[in-house]
């Protein structure tokens, strides 16, 4: 006499219900987690962005470079470098702008220029960058043109 044995192969619709939830379940709870990083991670570019533009105009200045001087202008989504006294009545031959994340907001010194030679900024104040999920990074100059965040 022959044993019948039933062999199952394949996934019930049950086994393949559970692992779509699962992973929806997981999806859910990964989605917020990697915007709230991506956000803190182009916050944190951003401010990079700012400091080094800030630095590299001061330096400019400090130099002389093309008889000017040079300052950062930060705009909502961009940062430029340019030659000239103001933002308004530079050079756009000079201007280096980079790219700042759109979900960045900005409030503050949104305009700094360095003086000719001595590298000292024109005016003083800090500049703050923030994002939706309530992080901020707060760059400041002083009066003797150091840029600290």
């Amino acid at each position: 006499m022959r044993s019948h044995t039933h062999e199952t192969k394949g996934f019930s619709i049950l086994e393949a219900l559970l692992s779509v939830a699962i992973i929806v379940i997981i999806a859910a709870i990964m989605v917020p987690i990697y915007y709230s990083t991506q956000s803190r991670n182009d916050l944190e570019v951003a401010a990079n962005a700012v400091v080094q533009s800030l630095r590299r105009a001061q330096a400019l200045s400090e130099a002389s470079q093309n008889d000017g001087t040079w300052g950062v202008s930060v705009a909502t989504g961009s940062i430029t470098l340019f030659k000239g006294t103001t933002y308004a009545a530079r050079d756009t031959a000079y201007d280096e702008i980079s790219d700042m994340a759109g979900n960045i907001t900005y409030s503050g010194a949104g305009e700094t220029v360095f003086t000719k030679m001595y590298g000292l900024p024109l005016s003083t104040g800090t500049l703050t960058l923030s994002i939706p999920v309530g992080e901020t990074k707060i760059i400041t100059i002083n009066s003797k043109g150091m840029v600290d965040f």
